[in-house]
């Protein structure tokens, strides 16, 4: 008998899941999508082109909020939860839906959707949103670079356009991110690491991906999103952990997969964590992932012109999905705020119009600071008149792309960064060296 199938996802995880273990087995039939966490990615349609010959008609995406009544109105037989950075309790509460209606629940095993490649794969992971992924994917590329190898990223997918046109997508000039029409979430993933030099891939067929990725790589980094664990089997897994949310590395999904799969275990920002936070990040780490190697590191603010905010009413405008479901309620922008002795961090909460207000109701934690949102043309609007409504002296922007090239932006700017730096021994480049020779 086919099993009538329904994915849940957040137009990521659900389209490889799809791809790799659903799209050609005959014993399923998958009548459904179901979106979350992203905003405007339902009421779309993953098209027949990507679905196969199986799905002549293409396959409907709905909110997840529809689940129950498509399980009853199309008979479903199976849920596939096919997101990541839920807590363990929400993902239950999910399953028991899905089985009151009558539908069995499963979560795919990792390396079930793990592709092989002809190349090194060394992924970089974490157990939650925002731990320091996107810095350190950075200076894993330098470690491989100075080895005298080729590094290529391949990016988690963040296909919120038109799918058809998002199947392989590769980056290396700004040009590019125009060519691909990418939002703002996704240029901060891929901005910082063209800076650098590096060719950046991502899309919705992570098979194609890496075909062209091997063309041209020594070393693949698979660069993941959120808690996600990794499309690519990797060679070394490098999983990040951060004491801020001392904890959470065994209360989320799939973080606490990561954990348990780590080879090299980086508890980040321990330049900013109570002691006592870190300690009990390491002994998590300890006994639920004996084998993994741990190391130190911090996530060093980096501000080329400090001097521009002391003594400043500053606004600040932190990375949108950290503070979202990554439930961080600021980041480094606060943070070099306080250092370099900002006169006022200004709320912008008063001056805030449109699509950001309804972030702040849905996302009450989000203190004094603006989260860059910018899925959509209308937020990336909304979030420009917002700026420019707040009084203040200076724009302090603590996102990965250098914001005033999206946006008109009619006050002073500066930007901050976080960059990757080892505390203490070993460092990350020791063991990536020894691993990887």
């Amino acid at each position: 008998m086919i099993e009538k199938v329904i994915i849940m996802g957040a137009a990521g995880r659900d389209f490889h899941n799809f791809n790799v273990y659903f799209k050609d087995n005959t014993r399923y039939d998958v009548v459904a999508f179901t979106a979350a966490q992203i905003p405007d990615i339902a009421g779309r349609l993953y098209p027949p082109e990507l679905a196969g010959d199986r799905y002549p008609q293409g396959i409907p995406i709905y909110p997840e909020d529809n689940l129950a009544e498509l399980i009853r109105k199309n008979k479903v037989d199976l849920v596939a939860f096919s997101y990541s950075d839920v807590p363990h309790i929400e993902v239950m509460h999910k399953a028991s839906l899905a089985m009151a209606e009558g539908a069995d629940f499963i979560l795919i095993g990792a390396p079930y959707t793990m592709l092989k490649s002809q190349k090194t794969i060394v992924a970089v992971c974490a157990v939650r949103t925002g731990c320091g992924k996107s810095q350190t994917t950075r200076k894993v590329c330098e470690i491989i670079n100075q080895m005298g190898k080729k590094a290529v990223v391949v990016r988690h997918p963040m296909p919120y356009g038109d799918l058809r046109n998002q199947v392989v997508q590769r980056f290396s000039t700004y040009d590019d991110f125009e060519k691909n029409q990418c939002t703002i979430e996704e240029r901060e993933e891929y901005e910082p690491l063209v800076e650098q030099g590096i060719v950046v891939y991502a899309g919705i067929d992570y098979g194609k991906i890496l075909s062209e990725a091997e063309k041209e790589a020594d070393v693949i980094i698979w660069d993941g999103g959120n808690n996600d664990t990794p499309f690519y089997k990797p060679d070394l897994h490098i999983v990040l952990f951060d004491p801020h949310r001392a904890g959470h590395e065994l209360l989320y999904f799939p973080g606490e997969t990561n954990m348990i799969m780590a080879d090299i275990a980086v508890i980040n920002k321990v330049d900013s964590a109570p002691a006592q936070k870190v300690w009990q990040v390491r002994k998590n780490i300890e006994e639920y992932a004996p084998g993994a190697q741990i190391v130190l590191a911090e996530s060093s603010v980096v501000v080329k012109k400090p001097e521009m905010i002391e003594g400043k009413r500053v606004l600040v405008i932190e990375d949108g999905p950290t503070l979202t479901h990554g439930e961080m309620p600021f980041g480094a922008g606060i943070v070099a705020a306080e250092i370099f002795k900002a006169a006022e961090i200004i709320d912008p909460r008063p001056y805030a119009v449109g699509s950001l207000n309804e972030t702040y109701t849905v996302y009450p934690h989000i203190g004094n600071v603006i989260p860059a949102m910018g899925y959509t043309p209308e937020q990336i609007s909304d979030l420009e008149k917002t700026i420019n409504q707040v009084d203040c002296d200076l724009v302090l922007f603590a996102t990965p792309i250098h914001l005033p090239l999206v946006l008109n932006i009619e006050k002073p700017t500066l930007r901050v960064r976080y960059g990757y730096q080892d505390h203490g021994q070993p460092t990350l480049e020791e063991l990536i060296t020894a691993r990887l020779e």
